[in-house]
């Protein structure tokens, strides 16, 4: 009995300074309990630590085998701010909203795997084409903790979008005729780059330099919905800066294109 004592009085406190280690990690990085504590433990003490937090843990991590066990989907509605589109523009390309891609990577067990892994099973599993791969996969990685707000592998990424009185083709417009896009869209110095997208266009952006996407989808009779994705951003701070811009100037290209 006084031995079992003495490893109570032992180990708890080695379990609370640990899980502190944890929290404190979660704070500086941004990850979740789990990606965090995966950091900071070895996967073999992992595996065989049972003091863990078995709420935090994705069944998956636990397997031994080739084919995870799904984790119960999450019944939350995701927070638009983790997407890198606009949930109908993603419903229109993939079939499926956010909610329905999160449910599906939970169920699979997503939160065990890495960035590559997602995206692949993403192609293979269920066709998503390559660039919504990505669209997919970090909008999950934002919501579930595994990724900073914003943040992609080659820097920050942020979105807005705007629903337009308008035809497809005079929205995209708008960003490609340089001299229609001066009226809306003034300051920044934006280099059109090649792309095969028929409602899409691609520009270099000169101040940070980085990369912006836009891209048009018909909404119901006589609407367009604009959604610009602004990425290779190469800090947080500017990341937050340009999407208010952005939100914006698309508030200004509405009314261009709905006052003309």
């Amino acid at each position: 009995m006084a031995a079992s004592t003495e490893k109570d009085v032992e180990t708890m406190p080695t379990q609370k300074i640990f899980k502190q280690r944890v929290r404190a990690r979660m704070t500086k990085t941004g990850e979740s309990y789990t990606a965090a504590r995966r950091q900071l433990l070895p996967k073999t003490a992992e595996a065989a630590d049972p003091t863990d937090d078995v709420a935090t843990m994705p069944v998956a991590a636990t397997r031994t085998d080739a084919t995870p066990t799904p984790a119960a989907p999450s019944t939350t509605k995701p927070d638009a701010e983790f997407f890198v589109v606009a949930d109908e523009a993603m419903q229109r390309a993939t079939g499926k909203g956010h909610a329905d891609w999160f449910a599906l990577l939970d169920a699979w067990g997503a939160t065990a795997h890495t960035h590559t892994e997602i995206a692949r099973w993403l192609s293979e599993a269920h066709g998503v084409p390559p660039w919504w791969t990505q669209s997919v996969t970090v909008s999950y990685e934002r919501a579930r903790g595994m990724r900073a707000r914003h943040q992609m592998r080659d820097g920050f990424s942020v979105s807005a979008t705007k629903t337009i009185a308008t035809t497809p083709e005079r929205a995209l417009k708008a960003f490609t005729d340089a001299r229609l896009r001066k009226r809306w869209l003034p300051t920044p110095d934006m280099r059109q780059r090649p792309t095969r997208a028929a409602l899409a266009a691609r520009f270099d952006w000169s101040d940070p330099p980085s990369r912006v996407i836009a891209g048009v989808a018909a909404k119901g009779a006589g609407k367009t919905l604009v959604f610009v994705t602004h990425e290779q951003i190469p800090d947080a701070e500017s990341g937050e800066r340009l999407k208010r811009a952005w939100r914006e100037s698309l508030v200004a290209l509405k009314a261009l294109l709905e006052g003309d």
